[in-house]
C-alpha cells in the first residue's frame, strides 16, 4: 500500500457515485439512513445510486427496502437467497455498483453519511482508495477493543499487507479498484485485507463513529474470532511455517533429554523410573500434533472451498438492475 502523502497527478474522472449498503435485519434503520444519505448525495452534484444488499434478513427488511425504492428509484435492492455474511454481501454490492466512485457504508448509521464529501474530496485529489479512520468507538467494552488491537498488531506483523488501524469497511473505492476486486476469485473474503492487498494510492479521513440507530451488533465475539482466523489464514502462511520451527525446537529438546538420560545411566549405573515424565512428554507432544493438524486442516479446508468453485453468493432477485444471479 502506497503512502498517503502523494496523490495521482492525473486525478480520477467521472460523475457517478454508488453507495453500497450491506443489510441484515436492519429494516428499522433504512428510512433514517436514506433520510440522511439523500441530501448528502444530492449536494455532491453527482449522479448517484444506493445499492442495498439484503443478506438473508429474517425480519421485514426486504419489504421496507422495496417501500423505500417505490419512493426513490435510485435505490437498488439486491436480495440474496440466504445469509452469506457481510464480507460476501459487500462483494455482491461491489459487483452491482456502477459508479466511478463507490462508497461502502453500514446501515446502522454508525458511519455518518456526512463524511462522504470528505472522502470524495480526497478521491478528486487523485487517491484511489480513501478509508475512513475511526476516532473513537462507542459500542464496545474494553475487552473487545483489546482483542481488536491485539489482532491488528499480530496481523500487521504476520501479513505482507498491513491494515490501517481504525479503518473498517467505511471507505471509497475508485472504479479501477472495484474492477480489480470484482475479478478476484477467492472464496475466503477478508475485505479489509483485500482493500490493502490491491494497493493503489490510499489515504485516510478521520471520522467520529456515532451510536447505532436501532438494533444490536451482528458480530458476536465468536464471529469476530472466526473472521480474525479467516484474515490471518487468507493473507499469511506464517501459521503453517511456524510449526517447522516449533518441531525443530521440540526435537532438539527431546534429543537433549535423551543425552541427559544416557549420561545419568553411565554415571550412576541405574535408570531412574520416569513414568510421570513420559506421560507429560507424550501428552505434550500429542497436543502439539493435534494443534498442528488443526491449523493444517484449516488451510486444507480453504483449498477445498476454492477447488469447489461455488459462487460467493446467490441472488434471489435484483430490483433496479439486471445483474446475473450468482457470482
Amino acid at each position: 500500500m502506497q503512502s498517503d502523502k502523494t496523490a495521482d497527478p492525473t486525478p480520477p474522472r467521472g460523475n457517478r457515485l454508488s453507495i453500497v449498503v450491506p443489510v441484515f435485519n436492519d429494516g428499522a434503520n433504512m428510512a433514517a439512513l436514506m433520510a440522511r444519505l439523500a441530501p448528502v448525495l444530492e449536494a455532491t452534484g453527482m449522479a448517484w445510486e444506493v445499492v442495498t444488499v439484503n443478506d438473508g434478513s429474517a425480519d421485514d427488511t426486504l419489504a421496507r427496502l422495496l417501500a423505500l425504492r417505490a419512493r426513490e428509484p435510485r435505490l437498488v435492492v439486491v436480495d440474496l437467497s440466504r445469509n452469506f455474511g457481510k464480507e460476501r454481501a459487500l462483494s455482491a454490492g461491489l459487483a452491482h455498483a456502477k459508479g466511478d466512485a463507490v462508497v461502502m457504508i453500514d446501515a446502522d448509521l454508525q458511519h455518518p453519511p456526512e463524511t462522504i464529501p470528505a472522502l470524495l474530496a480526497r478521491w478528486r485529489e487523485g487517491f484511489e482508495v480513501v478509508y475512513a479512520v475511526r476516532e473513537q468507538r462507542t459500542d464496545q467494552s474494553w475487552f473487545p477493543r483489546l482483542l481488536s488491537r491485539s489482532f491488528y498488531a499480530v496481523f500487521d506483523r504476520l501479513s505482507e499487507v498491513p491494515v490501517p488501524r481504525g479503518a473498517g469497511d467505511f471507505r471509497l473505492l475508485d472504479r479501477q479498484v472495484v474492477d480489480v476486486i470484482n475479478r478476484m476469485p477467492e472464496r475466503t473474503r477478508f475485505m479489509k485485507g483485500i482493500y490493502s492487498w490491491v494497493g493503489f494510492r490510499q489515504t485516510g479521513v478521520p471520522y467520529r463513529e456515532e451510536t447505532r440507530h436501532e438494533g444490536a451488533t451482528k458480530w458476536p465475539l465468536l464471529g469476530l474470532m472466526r473472521l480474525a482466523v479467516d484474515g490471518l489464514t487468507a493473507f499469511s502462511t506464517f501459521p503453517l511455517r511456524v510449526w517447522t520451527v516449533v518441531g525443530a525446537v521440540i526435537s532438539g529438546l527431546a534429543f537433549l533429554y535423551i543425552v541427559i538420560r544416557l549420561l545419568r545411566v553411565l554415571v550412576y549405573g541405574i535408570a531412574v523410573p520416569g513414568y510421570e515424565s513420559i506421560v507429560v512428554i507424550v501428552l505434550f507432544l500429542g497436543g502439539i500434533q493435534l494443534l498442528t493438524l488443526g491449523i493444517i486442516g484449516d488451510y486444507v479446508g480453504r483449498i477445498f472451498s476454492e477447488v469447489k468453485g461455488r459462487p460467493l453468493y446467490v441472488v434471489r432477485r435484483t430490483y433496479g438492475t439486471g445483474e446475473p444471479s450468482a457470482s
